[in-house]
C-alpha cells in the first residue's frame, strides 16, 4: 500500500504533467504555502480542527492564495488535503512531488557543497560535468562549508563525489595508515 505522501504526489504530479502546469512554479507556491504553515501555529491549528467547518477552511485558503498569488491548481490542491484531513502530511507531500516531477521530466537532484561561494559560470560547470556522470538534467542546491578547504562534495541520491581538499587528505591518512 503507498504511503499518503507518495499517493497525493503522484496525483498531483498526473495533474501538473498533464495541464502542462509550470512545475516550477508550482512548486515554489507550494514551498510558500508549507513555509507558511511551518511558521504559524494558528492557521495548522485552524486547518487540522475538526470542529471548524471545511468551507470555512477554504474561505482562508482563498485569502491566503489571493495574498500571495497563488495558482488555482494550487489552491485546488491544498482544498482537497484540507477537506481529506491531510494537511498535516503537506511538507512530505511536497517532498515526495519534487522527486515524483524531477524522476519522470529526466531531472537529477544534486547538492553541492562547496569551501567557498561559487561563481555562476563555476555552478554551470558543475552541473554539466554532473549531468554528464548522471545522464541526466541536473536541479542543484548549493550550500557552503569552509571546513572542506578547497574544492566541493556534491551528492546525487546516495553516490556521493568528494572532490575536497578534506575528503583528500582524509584518503591520503587512510592510505598512510594501511600501509
Amino acid at each position: 500500500m503507498a504511503s499518503v505522501p507518495s499517493t497525493y504526489a503522484r496525483a498531483f504530479a498526473d495533474v501538473i504533467l498533464e495541464k502542462h502546469l509550470d512545475a516550477g512554479k508550482v512548486l515554489q507556491e507550494l514551498h510558500t504555502l508549507v513555509q507558511l504553515l511551518t511558521n504559524s501555529k494558528e492557521l495548522r491549528e485552524v486547518w487540522a480542527a475538526p470542529s471548524i467547518p471545511a468551507d470555512q477552511k477554504r474561505r482562508l485558503l482563498d485569502a491566503i492564495v489571493e495574498r500571495e498569488n497563488v495558482s488555482r491548481p494550487v489552491r485546488n490542491f491544498i482544498a482537497v488535503l484540507i477537506d481529506h484531513k491531510r494537511i498535516p502530511f503537506l511538507q512530505p507531500i511536497v517532498r515526495q512531488l519534487e522527486r515524483e516531477l524531477n524522476r519522470r521530466l529526466g531531472f537529477a537532484e544534486a547538492e553541492i557543497i562547496s569551501a567557498r561561494e561559487l561563481r555562476d559560470s563555476e555552478r554551470q560547470e558543475l552541473e554539466s560535468e554532473v549531468g554528464k556522470l548522471t545522464g541526466k538534467k541536473v536541479r542543484a542546491h548549493y550550500s557552503k562549508d569552509g571546513s572542506l578547504l578547497g574544492g566541493a562534495v556534491i551528492r546525487v541520491g546516495s553516490t556521493i563525489y568528494d572532490g575536497s581538499v578534506k575528503g583528500q587528505l582524509q584518503r591520503i591518512r587512510e592510505q598512510l595508515a594501511s600501509t
